[in-house]
């Protein structure tokens, strides 16, 4: 079995380990949450000031202009487009993922809508265990539009081969699944979707930046995702949505504002769309949450998704065979898929009193999360965890179920 003092070594022979150095983390925590709030990069409160004291309290007004405020969502979108096999003029960041899912779910289907051979098709294929905003959305959606639309769940991936049919308008899928951290194939299911006459849209809240995507090379349609995770943005910062350039002139919504007209200051009763991405904005974008993604973004430049990538799969894979062997006899069972092709960059345990177990790791400082039902989620963010941390969580974890030193009758925290 791996020791402490072989995983010190590994950390010594990290190629990314000096990324660590780039984020705030407080002493005596291993965080283990950063697929669902990344750690704060330490340039971000400086930044911060500088957009509060000076481009804000100085620059006032001025600094839509001098401080480059209004072209900060498409140069941000820019900067991401590389991490997810995006081109360039392709992506904004803007509003939430429930937002621009709602977007990019109304533009396929208009675009379904408006072609013969497709306008008849009322389906919207995902899967049950989706994140449940975006089921939320595309029932809405489908409710709001009284054309017949209907959402049809699937209960495994296996099951979407044979759900993607001749009356599927749009298939839309998370990439890795929030709960279970399954990795779907994009590039084999979308080919299946458009052989069927479907459009695809991939939710990347758990993919972007934790694993290479190329939605490009894939042939995917439209894309959305947080910056909040993997990306490091900060609570609550702004989404984005992908639109290739070959989709651009025929994505149109019914959230049409100001910031996705063609000449916004033109002040036209009128609206035109921009020709670009920029008709995926709305309203006026969120500027001191905008700023501060761009931190994040940039300590990616450092690296590659490819070395992040190897470096996820190490961890993951040290995480689970450690936890196989250390707490065997405990009754946990692996929710994730071991195949690196079929896994993302977070693990799942469940165990019966997971809610407990959990909550009983980060009072000793071992930051994870719960998910229903008793599930334990741990991920694992390459920029700023080694490979000793792992050990160490393990161990905690070992102490607290060998000593079943948790509370199984905690009420639960509105946010668990």
């Amino acid at each position: 079995m791996i020791s402490r003092d072989d995983c010190v070594q590994l950390d010594q022979n990290d190629g990314l380990a000096f990324l660590k150095n780039e984020f705030s983390l407080p002493d005596g925590v291993i965080y283990l949450d950063g697929n669902s709030l990344g750690a704060r990069p330490k340039a971000s409160l400086a930044r911060a000031h500088q957009v509060i004291a000076q481009e804000w309290g100085v620059g006032l007004i001025r600094s839509w202009n001098s401080a480059a405020w209004f072209e900060l969502s498409t140069k941000l979108g820019d900067k991401l487009a590389s991490l997810i096999g995006a081109a360039p003029g392709e992506v904004v960041v803007t509003d939430s993922t429930s937002i621009n899912l709602f977007k990019a779910l109304a533009a396929a289907l208009q675009i379904q809508s408006s072609h013969p051979e497709t306008a008849r098709r009322k389906n919207i294929v995902t899967e049950r265990s989706n994140f449940p905003t975006d089921i939320y959305i595309a029932q809405g959606l489908a409710q709001w539009l009284e054309r017949g639309y209907q959402v049809r769940l699937v209960d495994s991936a296996q099951e979407l081969e044979a759900a993607i049919d001749h009356d599927t308008a749009v298939v839309m899928l998370t990439h890795v699944n929030y709960r279970s951290g399954y990795l779907h194939d994009m590039a084999g299911t979308t080919a299946h979707a458009h052989k069927h006459g479907a459009l695809v849209i991939w939710d990347l809240a758990h993919s972007a930046g934790a694993l290479p995507v190329a939605l490009n090379d894939c042939g995917a349609d439209f894309a959305v995702g947080c910056t909040y995770k993997y990306l490091n943005g900060g609570p609550g910062s702004p989404a984005f949505i992908w639109v290739p350039h070959r989709h651009q002139t025929k994505f149109t919504h019914p959230l049409s504002g100001w910031w996705g007209h063609a000449a916004p200051f033109s002040m036209q009763p009128e609206f035109e769309p921009s020709p670009d991405i920029r008709r995926a904005l709305c309203g006026t974008q969120p500027i001191v949450s905008l700023a501060l993604v761009e931190c994040g973004l940039d300590i990616f430049t450092q690296t590659s998704m490819a070395a992040i990538r190897e470096k996820s799969l190490a961890l993951t894979d040290l995480f689970i065979d450690l936890v196989e062997t250390r707490c065997a006899g405990h009754p946990l069972e692996l929710v994730t898929p071991r195949d690196h092709a079929l896994r993302g960059s977070h693990i799942s345990f469940a165990h019966p009193h997971g809610y407990a177990v959990m909550r009983a790791l980060i009072a000793r400082g071992v930051i994870g999360d719960y998910r229903e039902p008793h599930i334990m989620r741990f991920g694992f963010t390459p920029l700023y965890l080694n490979y000793a941390d792992v050990w160490d969580a393990v161990e905690t974890l070992t102490n607290i179920l060998d000593d079943r030193a948790y509370d199984q009758n905690q009420q639960r925290d509105t946010v668990t």
